[in-house]
């Protein structure tokens, strides 16, 4: 936890817990809706330079200081982990896989995040009971994808799953590199400059995936417009801008319990807004995750040596 500036309010913290745990569940929803007539790269890509620039012009506006060229360099890179591997993934994937399934999915971060801490530099083995959590989270994931069963019968795209694991792999590296670099920067200005620099990565996978001469303005609908302005205003202005704060005045373990409440949320809204279909085996395969998940949090809270 960061000791070096003054320990933030109570409810500061139950703020920006809140807009983790609900704004992001919802953002799974806004994004399948927004790709049913947006090319995926392209639509985060403006997302994310949208809501960068509006956030750098207001902290602008404020007087704060024009990033120097560290602050450019390392969040640049700490954006494109969280928000073209970490997030664009996601938005292709959900081209396909119903949203609440794909925050099911990436309810598995917490499991990435302790691979990643295990692997980082002077990092902590994990303990039985970790690794245990870990091949139940691992199991439970397998049992929602059913390989053995195609589309037809049940099944997921195992190409799409993959992104999805994929991405939820690149933003557990992207938040434990954002611990380990010392740029200066406050979150919020951080937050703009990752939103910049995942933005402009995006843009540049939507121009090698040909999303630029897949765009027909016309044919966006208006329920993709008022899902991409929620996106711009409130999952990435407000929900991002919280998660970055709250990794400079949090621990991991309690910042990734985002995990429990976010495929709650979005397999509701799912199945509210969408009729997307909640069978036993997304049930099942639920609480296989969702327990390996609070394993492996609780054992990530405990002190050293205990």
């Amino acid at each position: 936890m960061n000791t070096s500036a003054p320990a933030p309010s109570r409810s500061a913290l139950v703020l920006a817990f809140s807009a983790i745990y609900l704004i992001w569940g919802s953002t799974y929803l806004a994004i399948r809706v927004a790709v049913a007539t947006m090319p995926p790269f392209l639509m985060a890509g403006a997302r994310f330079i949208i809501a960068g620039t509006l956030l750098l012009a207001f902290l602008r506006c404020r007087g704060t200081a024009w990033p120097n060229a560290r602050q450019w360099r390392v969040n640049t890179i700490i954006g494109t982990f969280l928000l073209l591997g970490g997030n664009g993934l996601v938005v292709w994937a959900e081209q396909v896989l119903p949203s609440g399934v794909t925050a099911l999915l990436i309810g598995v971060s917490p499991l990435f995040f302790v691979l990643t801490e295990w692997a980082w530099p002077g990092g902590l083995r994990p303990t039985a009971l970790t690794m245990v959590a870990l091949l139940m989270g691992f199991a439970g994931v397998t049992w929602l994808a059913a390989p053995w069963e195609n589309a037809a019968q049940g099944g997921l795209n195992l190409g799409r799953l993959a992104g999805v694991l994929a991405s939820a792999a690149f933003w557990a590296f992207g938040s434990i590199y954002s611990r380990h670099q010392k740029h200066g920067a406050d979150p919020f200005l951080a937050s703009a400059v990752q939103l910049l620099g995942g933005g402009g990565a995006l843009l540049i996978a939507a121009l090698v995936h040909g999303d630029f001469a897949q765009l027909n303005l016309a044919g966006i609908s208006a329920p993709s417009w008022a899902a991409f302005a929620y996106l711009v205003s409130v999952g990435s202005l407000v929900g991002f801008s919280a998660f970055v704060w709250l990794m400079k005045h949090s621990t991991p373990a309690l910042v990734s319990t985002y995990a429990y409440v976010n495929p709650v949320v979005a397999i509701f809204l799912g199945w509210l807004v969408l009729g997307e279909s909640i069978g036993p085996r997304t049930l099942v395969a639920s609480a296989i995750i969702v327990t390996a998940v609070a394993i492996i949090t609780a054992q990530k809270s405990r002190p050293a040596g205990t």
